[in-house]
């Protein structure tokens, strides 16, 4: 199949090509060819039920970005010998190509305040430079994906009917995540709010979604799969919750979690160099809300997965989809701790900046 694939790109058919990356929705190759190199992914359809949904957002904002901010570099899927951007094989699915990036590399784990900071800021001004493009236009590639009431919807029909001997162990958990319902309806204001804009958002700003050079500076912004409409809680939200805390959400040791306030710093800097001038007073004061949005939305996933026997997420061990839940709750409520502390800091970057803009007499 891949040589069929490759052919439609005029590729030559003795071209090497490997595994790439440790993605874990789409299948990810490495393309060698006689003259360039490539990659190439099989999209999940189980996953993107309409892969022409994404295709046709980043041909949109491609083109926008083209006619306004030339010099931004957007990544865009190589074109077929026959101009597609999108090759579909027959009982087999859904492929696309896009340039190898020379000199480039991702990072898995934000090391450092300095790697955070780039990735924040190359998201950010994603976000700024569609600060005027329609969202509204763009289309759905992952319904209800950051759907904090539809989850919490869930959460409760799996606690109450889910199977009983998981319910139980999670007595104490089910609990503690009932008593922050508090996040779903703040989150219910601030669809309804007209201080919350709605954006041209990425929604999975996972620092190894943006490409580094040698010098460890942000290239770009990748994997725009899930870009679409929405908030910025969704993008600030899903940095603090993997960048932010020292062991990611497959620690079973509860104390080893830790808030990491220099990459939180970092970040919100990052961020904040580009869009504090987009964000409203009211998005400013939510900016740790974000975080606690996400983490509050994934520990929800996870528990009520576990409760329905891991049919979503599986596992690769018994409990794994219980250890993650306590893994998010207890991040959850070391954000929680550290809200004041924090949004001091948010509320301090941004004096600081709005003192820098202020002419001089």
């Amino acid at each position: 199949m891949i040589k069929e694939v490759l052919s439609t790109y005029g590729c030559s058919l003795n071209s090497i090509v490997i595994p790439f990356g440790n993605g874990l929705i789409n299948d990810t190759w490495k393309v060698e060819d006689e003259n360039n190199n490539y990659i190439l992914q099989k999209i999940n359809i189980g996953i993107f039920k309409h892969p022409e949904y994404i295709s046709e957002n980043v041909h949109s904002i491609a083109s926008y970005l083209l006619v306004h901010y030339p010099g931004y570099y957007f990544l865009t899927p190589v074109k077929t010998l026959d101009g597609k951007d999108l090759v579909f094989i027959k009982n087999d699915g859904y492929y696309r190509m896009f340039p190898f990036v020379k000199n480039s590399h991702t990072i898995d784990v934000a090391e450092n305040a300095h790697q955070t900071f780039e990735a924040a800021k190359k998201f950010g001004e994603l976000t700024k430079l569609l600060a005027n493009f329609p969202a509204q236009n763009l289309k759905i590639t992952l319904a209800d994906f950051h759907n904090l009431s539809l989850r919490y919807k869930d959460f409760v029909q799996a606690k109450d009917s889910g199977i009983k001997e998981r319910i139980e162990k999670s007595y104490e958990l089910i609990q503690f995540l009932e008593s922050q319902k508090n996040i779903v309806e703040e989150f219910e204001k601030i669809k309804t709010s007209k201080n919350f804009k709605l954006r041209v958002t990425h929604h999975d700003t996972k620092i190894n979604n943006v490409l580094f050079n040698d010098e460890e500076k942000g290239i770009c912004v990748i994997d725009l799969d899930t870009l679409m409409p929405g908030y910025f809680i969704s993008d600030v939200g899903d940095m603090i919750r993997t960048c932010v805390p020292c062991v990611n959400e497959e620690e079973k040791d509860l104390s080893k979690i830790q808030i990491r306030e220099e990459i939180f710093i970092a970040l919100a800097e990052g961020y904040l160099s580009e869009m504090y001038n987009e964000l409203s007073k009211a998005e400013l004061n939510h900016f740790v809300y974000a975080g606690k949005f996400m983490i509050y939305m994934q520990a929800l996933r996870f528990l009520t997965d576990y409760l329905n026997n891991d049919v979503y997420y599986g596992s690769t061990y018994e409990e794994q989809n219980l250890y993650r839940t306590a893994n998010q709750t207890q991040l959850l409520k070391l954000l929680v701790n550290s809200e004041k502390k924090f949004s001091n800091i948010v509320s301090n970057i941004v004096q600081q900046k709005s003192r820098a803009a202020k002419p001089t007499l």
